[in-house]
């Protein structure tokens, strides 16, 4: 039986506005001015203020809606249903961005270069080879990955071969052309199965009479693991060389690549573009001055032509066809009135955040020394701002500032703290950068192993453990004091 009840629910819903406005402040300065550019070919209700324009963008919108002695248009529903009840109160002074509009020029250069699939495919079709083996080499390249490897089994491209290509052969024939025709290609080390085998096939093209080639070439063929784990003395005592014979060898294994498709442009088109800073940091005087790069604080305004459209549309309340047409024109310039106020609040919202940045941060503008760095995250500009910690986030997203001391990524700006030994808060950074100038200064024919830096740190104030020193070490992409070692 049905029964019929009243339920009241509350709930929290973003509306498209402001999960636009979301979307407009995690961008940077490229996306952004992408983004700009978009809206202004989409609404033309929606242009850039000229320089000398001195006019309230958008203060006499509702005048525009309604002339003084008409009905205002009937709709079937309110516009400004869909749009903030209540005008911003602030506006973003036009100082707050840097004056050389010039500075950071977006040159974007489109790069196409031939692929390593069509450079091995024109080499293929010069060897004198059968019809069926062609077909078999080509599908070999086929199937190299962009670094040059052929990483499948050759059982499984036998299969293939098989299904797809109708074309029934044997691992050993494969092999065979791999081995001798997709293997003689150029770059060297083409087709290989493997690093050894990689560079091997490097090695092996060079004069094999030279003393180090030849002992390069043994080590990579007999003494691969020994090389990969650095046990230097085991190769020395095998071969009964001297450690500079050595060093040669290893000289000469340096110079080889291991991913010898990675000079060749990949199939797609590559996209190069230099960083453009999302905020600039001066310093004058001892006094730390952020600003908005300039293409982040377009001037906008709505367009006199279309508000004077609107207005001589109003006039005729019976056609039709001039209503429609006055209600598309009321919704550009209501979306052009919202994009205006949500531009106004994102360079709000940048430059609050960037401002709280700095002042957490001002000994390190000032000085450019990593080791200046207070731990800071997230919460604490947002206590400071008063923003969530979610806008927080978007704001810094992919954002970087340029400083006296060079371009910044501003994610690189937040980290944890640690306590020291006098029982100071200190960043996480600040200890990394001293972990990074032990490992710098070490003597490479002895690294310092994980113990003996939790050690050396203990003397500076920093009671870290050793899996502290593992993390961080990782982090900064530095290898086991094992792998560290040099002759």
């Amino acid at each position: 039986m049905l029964k019929q009840h009243l339920q009241l629910k509350l709930g929290q819903k973003l509306a498209p506005q402001q999960i636009q406005l979301m979307k407009l402040i995690q961008l940077h300065t490229l996306e952004f001015e992408e983004e700009l550019e978009r809206e202004l070919e989409e609404n033309p209700a929606l242009e850039i203020a000229k320089e000398d324009s001195k006019e309230d963008d958008y203060s006499s919108l509702e005048d525009a809606y309604q002339d003084e002695g008409t009905e205002s248009i009937e709709t079937d529903f309110d516009v400004n249903e869909y749009l903030y009840d209540d005008e911003p109160s602030y506006k973003t002074a036009s100082s707050n961005y840097s004056p050389d509009d010039e500075e950071f020029d977006n040159e974007s250069l489109l790069t196409e270069g031939q692929s390593l699939y069509d450079y091995l495919m024109e080499q293929i079709h010069l060897v004198s080879i059968s019809n069926e083996d062609l077909k078999i080499a080509e599908y070999l390249i086929g199937n190299l990955d962009t670094d040059g490897y052929l990483r499948r089994e050759i059982k499984s491209i036998v299969d293939d071969l098989a299904f797809s290509q109708g074309i029934y052969t044997t691992r050993e024939k494969v092999e065979d052309i791999l081995e001798n025709y997709v293997q003689k290609l150029d770059p060297p080390g083409v087709g290989a199965r493997g690093l050894q085998e990689c560079l091997l096939l490097q090695i092996e093209k060079k004069v094999s009479s030279d003393k180090a080639v030849s002992l390069a070439a043994n080590i990579l063929r007999n003494q691969f693991d020994a090389l990969t784990n650095k046990h230097y003395n085991k190769i020395i005592q095998k071969y009964d060389i001297e450690e500079d014979d050595l060093k040669d060898a290893l000289d000469e294994i340096s110079k080889l690549s291991p991913k010898v498709g990675g000079n060749f442009d990949t199939q797609t088109i590559t996209i190069n573009q230099e960083i453009i800073p999302d905020f600039v940091i001066q310093v004058k005087d001892g006094q730390v001055i952020p600003m908005l790069n300039s293409k982040n604080a377009p001037t906008l305004r709505v367009s006199e032509e279309y508000k004077d459209i609107l207005s001589t549309y109003s006039h005729d309340k019976n056609s039709a066809e001039h209503k429609q047409a006055a209600l598309f024109i009321k919704q550009k310039l209501d979306a052009a009135k919202w994009y205006i106020d949500a531009i106004n609040q994102r360079q709000n919202t940048l430059l609050q955040t960037i401002t709280a940045i700095v002042k957490f941060q001002k000994d390190y503008f000032i000085t450019g020394d990593e080791k200046s760095l207070k731990p800071m995250i997230l919460k604490d500009v947002a206590d400071i701002t008063g923003f969530d910690i979610s806008t927080i986030s978007r704001v810094v997203k992919s954002k970087y500032a340029d400083t006296p001391n060079g371009i910044v990524y501003l994610k690189d700006l937040f980290s944890d703290s640690l306590t020291n030994d006098d029982g100071e808060e200190v960043s996480t950074k600040e200890i990394k950068t001293h972990l990074q100038e032990v490992i710098n200064k070490e003597n490479k024919r002895k690294p310092l192993t994980d113990d003996a830096l939790v050690v050396i740190l203990k003397e500076q104030g920093y009671n870290i453990a050793r899996r502290t020193i593992a993390k961080y070490r990782e982090q900064l992409n530095i290898p086991v004091a094992r792998l560290r070692k040099e002759l």
